[in-house]
């Protein structure tokens, strides 16, 4: 389906993505990721929806997005023991919005993956101004992708992995409507690219032994669209952001904490869509979340963490090699 100019969520007008990358030494690989609507400089809330896949994660905010449909602050993606320092951090810079200066309660969106394979997760290594940075200097643009912000120290279906985004236009009935997505991919399962299983053994990538580790460590899905659509549509978007994680090889293993958030910052003033112009939308929400999945491995780069432990990226020769057996791949 076609893409927005970026084929990034940036697509989406108002929407800005910012990141801090964290690399100290040989132990901390970690960061946050923001999603910033601009929409919420002039408005109180945005309608959002989201879909839990699997509840074994943490995500400050989530409660009130379900209650009363509707976002209040930015997204910030970051590492799971650094989530409630996030969240702190997030709150303080939405007090020093114009608008916010009698502002007595606020419900702060965090959402987080474990990246302690990786990071000594246990420092807590993100603060304050960490959060902040994300938030203030989060702009338009092509978002980078890969082992950058919240994605620094994440890997996913047996390859390093990290952040990664996409987008698609919808045709509806009410006209165009941009879907754009970023993930912070954290998950266990096989890699299929085109539907065909790609094992780290087979483009010569060791396998990583975690014995004291579970399957899985988390997905988190944000989508945003310019649709005019209400919370509960939004809930529907979410959910198929969920099932678009079985296209690459997901697993959905009981260890994992996999969230979807969907807003729209349409203006509200504007009639909400048939339910008829969902379909289009629910095509986007699955082609864009899969793309953006395999971009968060595609973009990712080899990484050494603490106590020399290592992830390895897709090795993109091997790797179209292989499809090409299966004349899936470019050239075939």
């Amino acid at each position: 389906m076609p893409t927005g100019p970026l084929n990034a969520v940036t697509d989406v007008p108002g929407v800005r993505v910012g990141h801090t990358t964290l690399v100290e030494g040989d132990s901390i690989r970690s960061g946050v990721t923001a999603i910033v609507p601009d929409q919420l400089t002039d408005r109180r809330s945005l309608p959002a929806g989201l879909f839990v896949g699997n509840g074994h994660g943490k995500m400050v905010g989530s409660t009130q997005v379900a209650e009363l449909g509707e976002i209040e602050t930015p997204v910030v993606l970051t590492a799971t023991l650094s989530t409630f320092r996030a969240a702190d951090a997030l709150v303080t810079y939405m007090l020093r919005q114009p608008g916010r200066e009698t502002a007595e309660s606020l419900n702060p969106v965090v959402a987080e993956t474990n990246d302690g394979f990786l990071s000594d997760i246990r420092a807590r290594p993100v603060r304050a101004e960490h959060v902040l940075g994300a938030l203030e200097e989060a702009c338009g643009g092509l978002p980078a992708e890969g082992a950058v912000g919240a994605g620094t120290g994440t890997a996913a279906l047996g390859f390093k992995a990290g952040i990664g985004t996409s987008s698609r236009l919808a045709a509806t009935s009410g006209g165009t409507v941009t879907v754009g997505v970023l993930v912070q991919a954290n998950f266990s399962g096989v890699l299929q690219v085109c539907g065909v299983p790609i094992r780290p053994a087979q483009v010569g990538v060791p396998t990583p032994s975690l014995p004291d580790r579970p399957a899985g460590n988390s997905c988190v899905i944000v989508v945003a669209t310019d649709g005019r659509l209400d919370a509960r549509q939004l809930g529907r978007v979410a959910r198929r952001a969920i099932f678009a994680m079985a296209r690459v090889g997901s697993d959905f293993a009981g260890g994992s904490g996999d969230y979807a958030l969907a807003f729209s910052t349409a203006d509200t003033r504007t009639p909400t869509a048939p339910e008829s112009d969902l379909e289009p939308v629910f095509a986007t929400v699955l082609e864009a979340v899969e793309e953006a999945l395999l971009n968060s491995l595609f973009m990712a780069r080899t990484t050494v963490g603490v106590a020399g432990r290592v992830r390895y990226a897709v090795p993109h020769e091997r790797m179209l090699d292989l499809l090409r057996t299966h004349r899936v791949a470019p050239g075939t």
